[in-house]
């Protein structure tokens, strides 16, 4: 067991668990816990402080084992299948890179658990091209802030502190403060912006794409018959319309996960409408995305074998088809036989499947029925030092070792496990 360690006050911290990356948090460590100290939000203050056990031991069908056999229990289940998935992949660089590795090795599939999510931006990028920006051009050229969907903030808590409410802008004169302009969802009720600065256009989710393309007409000087779209009066949509080609750098931001299954069509929307704006001024999107390492994931995916996420390596190279290979699918079709579950930022448990399951989970995740393996994992960013992409995909972010664990990464054990693939029964 680890010796108590003295209390530790780490500074300038990089947060994991939201795409935003905020690298500014204060954490102190002890013989009791983590905890954040400053500049934390619900999310980071209750993922750093959750308990982890740091002995945990892996377990077979339900029942502790050591290490070296449950190491040998999960090989022999992936030397037995023909067709497994590797799942869940919430992990950092190094545990992504492992997975895919093995991955190659077995012939398997490869989805995150944010799969979903990721394809409605990947659908809009892969067919139409898109312009994006990055968190500094918001928080520093912005003149025009227009979200999309519903509140961001519940899944990106400091968006607005880290984003909206400028301190010490690079440029003299961007403003202070940004317009705001809410479509279609409200502004919270805890808005750190001018209240006068802030408007709101309601309407239906899945109605976005079409206020979108009206707005893109009124843009582009085109004639809208309609008096009303979705709701919204045409004089609101033109006065938004005004506004936009006015802005020196207007950004429309969105959250893929927020929006409904066909959230795609509302992204390729924004994304036409950025394309009109350019023409005469400046305008960007900002996807907000990176929850349980799904940027991550994509961009190791990416790099490695020049697709993103789903993959499948059946026929001893890696293939790209969003709809065959996504996890969901896989599964509800009884197309895999074996599945490997990564979840290592959140106790987040696997979906119920009929197969032997091989799981890689924060301490403390609760199942439904216990895994034919399971692995307690540490914590990237907590139990030991990694990298994280933010949602803006052009920093790969470190992260510390806050606290001495006794627990393996999840790199280190999908390497033990690809080191005992072929050894026989255990």
């Amino acid at each position: 067991m680890s010796e108590a360690r003295p209390s530790q006050r780490h500074v300038n911290v990089v947060c994991p668990f939201c795409g935003l990356g905020c690298d500014d948090l204060e954490i102190a460590s002890d013989a009791r816990g983590v905890r954040v100290e400053a500049n934390g939000c619900p999310i980071s203050v209750s993922a750093f402080a959750r308990a982890a056990a740091e002995t945990a031991a892996p377990t077979i069908g339900g029942a502790p084992a050591a290490f070296a056999d449950a190491v040998a229990r999960a090989a022999d289940i992936l030397d037995r299948a023909r067709a497994p998935l590797l799942a869940g992949l919430g992990t950092d660089v190094a545990g992504m890179r492992a997975a895919l590795a093995l991955a190659e090795r077995l012939g398997a599939a490869l989805d995150h658990m944010n799969g979903a999510a990721l394809q409605r931006n990947a659908k809009v990028l892969r067919e139409t091209g898109w312009v994006t920006t990055t968190l500094s051009e918001v928080r520093n050229r912005a003149d025009v802030v227009v979200l999309l969907g519903g509140d961001v903030a519940a899944r990106f808590p400091r968006f607005y502190e880290r984003l909206i409410e400028r301190r010490d802008p690079l440029f003299p004169d961007t403003p202070a403060t940004p317009e705001l302009v809410f479509l279609g969802g409200a502004a919270p009720r805890d808005l750190p912006a001018s209240p006068s600065a802030a408007h709101v256009l309601p309407c239906a989710t899945d109605a976005l794409g079409e206020v979108l393309n009206a707005l893109r007409a009124l843009v582009g000087n085109r004639a809208l018959q309609a008096s009303a779209v979705a709701g919204i009066e045409r004089e609101a949509l033109r006065a938004l319309a005004e506004r936009l080609t006015g802005a020196r750098y207007a950004v429309f931001v969105w959250a893929a996960g927020l929006l409904d299954a066909h959230g795609d069509l509302a992204i390729d929307a924004a994304a036409q409408l950025v394309k009109e704006l350019n023409r005469t001024t400046r305008a960007a999107g900002l996807p907000l995305a990176g929850r349980n390492g799904d940027l991550t994931a994509n961009q190791v995916a990416l790099w490695q074998t020049g697709y993103p996420l789903p993959l499948r390596f059946a026929r001893g190279f890696p293939e790209h088809d969003p709809y065959r290979d996504s996890a969901e699918r896989l599964l509800a079709r009884g197309a895999a036989d074996a599945l490997v579950w990564i979840s290592a930022f959140e106790p987040l448990p696997p979906p119920a499947a009929d197969i032997p399951t091989v799981a890689l989970v924060r301490p403390g995740t609760q199942f439904a029925a216990p895994p034919a393996v399971g692995f307690p994992v540490a914590t990237p960013g907590v139990d030991h030092a990694g990298h994280v992409f933010r949602c803006d995909n052009v920093v790969a972010l470190p992260l510390r070792r806050l606290r001495a664990a006794e627990l393996p990464s999840v790199a280190e054990v999908l390497d033990a496990i690809a080191a005992r693939l072929g050894a026989g029964s255990c």
